[in-house]
Order: structure tokens, then sequence, then C-alpha cells
């Protein structure tokens, strides 16, 4: 399936993981020539960067050695850039639609991954407050709008649309240059210790802040 509409729901655990910073200059793409994160706070454990859950999720020099492996943190979010490979196609030469599920996969965990560096305090409060929490996606509504080909260089844009008791909606889109292949509303769910709960307020300050940026922002003229 290549177009048209698709949507997916369950409760399946598929997990929302973690990624890397700089903020780029508008909210719903990723820009050029990003400055850095206004808040450059981070927390490390015996030299090792953590991750949102105090995993070790970062090697020492790992962010200066590989400054783009992880993409950068954009105002409202992240954007995560990568390339299509012979392996992510079809038959035909087009990107298989469940890989973009993986590539949106990428992009939601290298979010969360720079949000716990850059904003180290912020989640490890929330650790301690919710051990070995996580999240799940609860539901997605995807829309497949035009194919990626072999080769072909693309943006994974997520940004935080809405953050509620227990969950977050996340609005995430595959972009080739200015065009808009794939775009996704995407819901997931706190969970810790095995059972849905609140999100603990210093993780929801963390999301808000990006959410609030998506929210008043104004978007730009194409």
């Amino acid at each position: 399936m290549r177009a048209g509409s698709h949507q997916e729901r369950g409760k399946s655990p598929l997990p929302l993981g973690y990624g890397r910073g700089g903020r780029g200059p508008r909210p719903d793409a990723c820009g050029r020539g990003a400055v850095g994160h206004p808040n450059g706070s981070k927390f490390e454990d015996d030299g090792m960067k953590l991750d949102l859950t105090g995993e070790r999720a970062m090697t020492p020099g790992e962010r200066e050695a590989y400054p783009h492996l992880a993409g950068r943190l954009i105002p409202g979010g992240h954007c995560l850039g990568l390339r299509v490979y012979y392996e992510d196609t079809d038959f035909s030469g087009i990107v298989y639609h469940a890989n973009y599920l993986k590539f949106m996969e990428r992009g939601r965990s290298d979010y969360m991954r720079l949000l716990g560096v850059v904003q180290g305090e912020l989640f490890a409060e929330a650790a301690a407050e919710a051990p070995g929490f996580h999240f799940v996606v609860r539901s997605m509504q995807i829309d497949f709008k035009k194919p990626a080909r072999i080769d072909d260089v693309l943006e994974v844009v997520t940004l935080s649309k809405d953050v509620a008791g227990a969950s977050i909606t996340l609005a995430q889109s595959v972009r080739r240059g200015e065009e808009e292949l794939v775009s996704a509303l995407v819901r997931v769910a706190f969970v810790s210790q095995g059972r849905a709960k609140r999100i603990p307020d210093a993780l929801r300050r963390a999301t808000l802040e990006d959410a609030t940026v998506v929210a008043g922002a104004v978007a730009p003229q194409r």
C-alpha cells in the first residue's frame, strides 16, 4: 500500500525510545544551521550520558564524534535525517509502506533521547517518581501521500502536539525537501512498572514546552 489513508489502532506495546540535539529555525521542518538548546543542562553517571529512563544511552564522546547520528531538537520537537537504502524498498523501487513506521519510531526515539540529555534534571526527577517508565504506542492515524525512492534523503519531523494526563500526542511527518510524503498523528501512553500512570510533572514540563511552541506557531510560507 503506497497511497491513501491507513489507520492503525491497538494496545500492542510498541516502545517509544530516545535521541540528540540543537534547535532549528521553525517548528514544522528541520531547518538548517541549528543552534544550541536554550537549556544546556544534562546529567551523567560514571562519565556516560543517560537517557530519560536513566539507562546508559550515550557513550562518552558519542555526540562529538557523531554529531548528526540522532538528529537534532527544533522548536516544538525534533528532526531526524536519513537516507533510503535498497533494503527499505519493495520490488518497484519505492519505500515499502511499513518502513515509514520504522522511520517514525526512530524519530520518536531520538526525540526522547535528546530531551533526556538536554533536560536531564527533569527526566531524572520523573524517573525517581515513576521507576522504569517508558512509552507505548496507543494509537496511530497515518496518511501516505507520496512515495520515497532509493537514495532519497528524508527528514522525519516529530512535534509534541498535546500532553494529556497519561499520554502524549505527537504529530509526525516524513519529508523530502519541501514535500510531505507521509503524515501521522501518534498517541503514546506513559507506563511505569507495567501500568499506565499519570505523566510526572517534571516530564510534563519538558514536553509541554514543545507543545506550546507548536500550538502558537504560524505555518511558514511555502
